[in-house]
């Protein structure tokens, strides 16, 4: 017998047809003799148009309210995936994410979880239910209910597999697992079989779509390892678990963000503090920063560009339009028309010329690189978003292909 969690997400919930064969899917790993818990995502588009409706009634909607309404998308899966499990002839116990003992801290709309209480979910586990846990939420210590943010339920269920000693953890998805770059765009993209926790890491956090970053920064430092894999397909998905370097291919994958946007602070003073100033402003606005560039002091003054994501730009640019203000900056701009290529591996570190080989396959397509950020397996440029994807798929080429 093995303690099994599930995850499914929106598009495997996107209609009543679906959850059936979600319910199916499940009971068949119950009745093999498996304890199960499942964790959900909202059914398809409802946490999108859940956002529109606020949206009309205006541009910025309080963010405590905007927890309560998104938090009621997953409920609606758990509900109808319990009746479906129940159709079936097994019985079901479904859990807001807070009744599930998911502890988070106060931030609103992407909160962080602080600790789970598993023991609601090992009673029911105990009294031969399977178990549905909505995902993306949990509660504070005001007792209000707060979200994770987009892709918060890959995190609920990393995070439940660990407080509950899991055997084995499942993220389903649309797609067979993890590839070498979105197969939407480049046809040639492989199947990867297995991948490590910091290459997924990079993965994520550089704009592949197929896990949220802090799920499986949550999973490397729990060490948990899991499955990506296809809801309704047969393959065996790729597994993400800790692997050592190993010689062979330099590259692992490619990945392309098309969801960024640089802010541009033009002429502050080039002195001891200002950068700080900048960036724990931003920082105590739950605002995660990317690729971040100084250029050379002229006359003791610098420019200095910062990439963040497209939803966070515009409280972004007006934090800096308001330190660029108070620093006495020329002036502030922002570019919303950019993108941002990467390419991920551990291989990386055994390989000169890795940078090289990517700007250059990037100036046979004619694309003109504005940022640049590197690490010992990931080296990202930051170039204009009508490039990106002729740039990934040469990349791609250059490093996946020959």
């Amino acid at each position: 017998m093995a303690l099994i969690v599930q995850k499914y997400g929106g598009s495997s919930l996107a209609t009543i047809d679906k959850i059936k064969l979600v319910a199916e899917k499940i009971v068949a790993e119950k009745r093999a003799g498996n304890k199960i818990v499942v964790v959900v995502s909202a059914m398809g588009k409802t946490t999108d148009n859940l956002i529109s409706m606020a949206m009309e009634i205006t541009p910025s909607p309080p963010e405590k309210e905007m927890d309560i309404l998104l938090s009621t998308g997953e409920m609606v899966s758990v509900a109808l995936l319990c009746i479906s499990i129940e159709s079936c002839g097994e019985s079901a116990e479904g859990l807001p994410g807070y009744f599930a003992g998911i502890k988070t801290d106060s931030s609103h709309t992407k909160a962080r979880i602080q600790m789970i209480e598993p023991s609601r979910i090992l009673k029911e586990l105990e009294n031969d239910n399977i178990v549905i846990i909505a995902g993306f939420q949990g509660l504070s210590p005001e007792n209000a209910i707060t979200t994770l943010g987009r892709g918060g339920s890959d995190l609920t269920a990393i995070a439940i597999a660990a407080a509950v000693k899991a055997d084995r953890c499942d993220i389903y998805t649309d797609v067979d697992g993890v590839f070498t770059a979105d197969p939407n765009i480049v046809p040639e993209a492989k199947h990867i079989p297995e991948i490590s926790y910091d290459e997924m890491l990079e993965m994520a956090s550089t704009g592949a779509k197929v896990m949220l970053s802090r799920a499986v920064e949550f999973a490397k430092r729990y060490n948990v390892p899991f499955s990506v894999k296809s809801t309704f397909g047969k393959g065996e998905g790729t597994m993400v678990k800790e692997l050592s370097l190993r010689e062979g291919a330099d590259v692992s994958a490619v990945s392309l963000d098309e969801k960024q946007a640089k802010i541009t602070i033009f002429r502050v003073p080039d002195r001891p503090g200002v950068s700080s100033k900048i960036f724990m402003a931003l920082g105590k606005e739950n605002i995660n920063v990317d690729v971040i560039v100084q250029n050379v002091s002229k006359d003791n003054f610098a420019d200095i560009s910062f990439t963040v994501n497209i939803t966070e730009v515009e409280k972004a640019l007006k934090i800096s339009e308001a330190i660029g203000k108070e620093l006495g900056a020329e002036n502030v701009l922002c570019d919303r028309d950019i993108a941002k290529i990467s390419i991920i591996g551990l291989g990386m570190m055994n390989h000169p010329g890795v940078a090289g080989r990517m700007f250059q396959a990037l100036a046979k397509v004619g694309t003109n690189i504005e940022m640049i950020s590197t690490s010992e397996i990931k080296i990202s440029c930051v170039i204009k978003r009508v490039d990106g994807q002729k740039a990934l798929k040469a990349v791609h080429k250059e490093f996946i292909e020959s």
